[in-house]
């Protein structure tokens, strides 16, 4: 039974990775990619990876799936181009081969692995140290730290480069329009009923990822989705992109992130935990980015300033 699963499995997940890319419609090429991401989540629970499953249908399908949603929608606000691209026969050989030659590289790397456990050994032996019951977060926090910094800093430079779209007139503003709701309807019951449990479940992510299943990406994209809740909702407006507060909140995770490996390298640990503390520490720095990257996913999200301060 579990072999026919997994089978099947595979199956659906080449499927509909053929449909993402083969697609006429990019609508529907965008669907069939938040499918695609669905039944990736699925495979790595299948694999007994749940902190790699969770981070995969938050971050993957999820949010992926809705900043290509906004693309879709911008591409059609501007007439016609959605019809020439995908009319468009060398740029479909293009992204083809190129698409090719990055499944080869990948492979390539696969192929090229060395033949061991890699952090397997060292993760077991070093994590009572850093008194963590999960090896994810172990990984994440402490063994491969400079990683994880790295993407909190690609994530900020995304947000970055999505301001930087801004028109002149609009630098500083707010992003979206502003949405209003019936005070009694469905969306404005929801924006209410739901973001203290998402609030709680945001919380407990970070809190159980310590030795469980979570973490503060999987906690961070939930935060997000609250946020993006309460806006559509139309109980609060989008924040002015000149906050400072809001500028701070973005910076907070990376900044604590890289105030424990400046203290490290001070004492000589390099983004290593002084003995006794490495738990509480790394809890701190958990938090911290679990805001920062809620803020960073909410801001992609709602995209570039469109109406003026």
């Amino acid at each position: 039974m579990s072999l026919a699963f997994d089978l099947a499995l595979c199956a659906l997940i080449l499927g509909t990775a053929g449909l993402a890319v083969a697609g006429r419609n990019l609508f529907g090429s965008v669907v069939f990619y938040i499918v695609y991401g669905v039944l990736i989540a699925l495979a790595w629970v299948s694999l007994g990876a749940a902190d790699v499953a969770l981070a995969e249908a938050a971050i993957g399908a999820g949010v992926t799936g809705v900043l290509l949603i906004g693309a879709w929608q911008g591409m059609k606000d501007a007439g016609g181009l959605e019809a020439e691209i995908t009319k468009s026969l060398p740029v479909r050989v293009l992204a083809g081969l190129g698409a090719a030659a990055l499944g080869a590289l990948v492979g390539f790397a696969i192929l090229s692995l060395p033949g061991h456990d890699g952090l397997t050994g060292p993760v077991a032996e070093n994590q009572p140290a850093l008194d963590l019951g999960n090896p994810v977060t172990a990984v994440l926090l402490s063994f491969r730290a400079y990683d994880t910094l790295l993407e909190t800093l690609v994530l900020t430079a995304a947000l970055a480069a999505v301001w930087s779209l801004t028109p002149a007139r609009f630098w500083g503003g707010i992003p979206g329009p502003r949405h209003t709701t019936l005070p009694d309807g469905v969306m404005a019951s929801f924006g209410r009923l739901l973001p203290p449990l998402g609030l709680l479940v945001a919380i407990y992510l970070v809190w159980a990822g310590a030795d469980q299943p979570g973490g503060a990406f999987q906690a961070g994209t939930v935060l997000a989705a609250v946020w993006i809740l309460i806006v559509l909702a139309g109980l609060r407006d989008e924040p002015h992109l000149s906050s400072l507060t809001l500028r701070l909140i973005v910076l907070a995770g990376p900044l604590v992130f890289l105030g424990a490996g400046l203290a490290g390298a001070l004492a000589g640990l390099a983004l290593g935990y002084p003995e006794g503390h490495a738990r509480t520490l790394i809890l701190i720095i958990e938090y911290a980015l679990t805001l920062s990257i809620a803020a960073t996913l909410a801001l992609l999200i709602a995209g570039p300033a469109r109406r003026a301060p």
